[in-house]
């Protein structure tokens, strides 16, 4: 590692900043408030959506508008939406992630892969 790396950031204590300010920003209290949080993920999403259509040209009338950092970027938007919003619901969203994480990686790797199941012989 060099001497100009950044250092990395704690991703929950990160989390939970970005929790807290927006806590502390919320134009709507209460149940709406947190299903409003929520609600960002689908706008992040829709991004991340206009980033690749951008990056690959797909809308004639405007072209290429994107690059595949921006595709990225929005990825990465996404991923804190989320997690900003797990936190909103409950304060262990670290150990929430952990546990779920956890169990789907059991759950995708303890199977083959769909392709690789044998087929019974007829």
């Amino acid at each position: 590692m060099s001497d100009h790396t950044p250092p990395v950031p704690d991703l929950w204590a990160t989390i939970d900043t970005l929790s807290e300010w927006l806590d502390t920003h919320r134009p709507v209290e209460g149940r709406e408030g947190v299903l409003l949080r929520i609600l960002k993920l689908s706008e992040e999403v829709g991004e991340v959506s206009e980033a690749v259509i951008g990056a690959t040209g797909q809308n004639p009338r405007k072209g290429v508008t994107h690059t595949w950092d921006d595709v990225q970027a929005e990825l990465c938007d996404v991923v804190i939406t989320a997690l900003v919003a797990l936190r909103t619901l409950t304060p262990e969203a670290r150990e929430v992630f952990t546990r779920h994480l956890e169990r789907v990686t059991r759950r995708s790797t303890a199977r083959p892969a769909q392709g690789d199941v044998p087929r019974p012989a007829l």
